[in-house]
């Protein structure tokens, strides 16, 4: 959890652009919400030491696929993927887990989102693998 006294903006930056890889300032946006997304949520829920990042994303994945939003569900897939939260395997796995309990309807997009998020990452380590031509990519 982060310090007493501590900022909470600073300590929910640190933690967004930890647990996503990217961060959203308040003071680049209108509207309190972003400030208590930060603030609040960032900078007091998941900075709390009693549950790491991957037990965190694992319920958030749950309630996001319970919902059935796969365009949520792929930024939590490629960021569990990407900080080596889940394999590929672990993340088809969560996948089918999960279907028994939200049902077929809901996990056909939460399938789409998996699938569509190890596509892409697929994709970008080939490309970024591969050998390039006189400094082309």
């Amino acid at each position: 959890m982060s310090e007493p006294g501590a900022d909470p903006r600073a300590a929910g930056m640190a933690k967004m652009q930890e647990v996503y890889g990217f961060t959203v300032d308040p003071d680049d946006l209108e509207g309190p919400y972003v400030d208590v997304t930060v603030d609040h949520l960032f900078g007091t829920v998941w900075t709390r030491e009693a549950l790491g990042v991957r037990d965190r994303r694992l319920a958030t994945i749950g309630v996001i696929a319970a919902q059935g939003l796969p365009g949520l569900l792929e930024v939590q897939f490629d960021a569990a993927l990407e900080r080596g939260e889940l394999t590929e395997e672990q993340l088809r796995e969560l996948v089918l887990h999960l279907t028994h309990y939200v049902g077929w309807p809901l996990s056909t997009g939460m399938s789409g989102a998996a699938e569509t998020i190890i596509a892409r990452r697929r994709k970008a380590a080939a490309a970024a693998a591969a050998p390039t031509e006189e400094g082309r990519p």
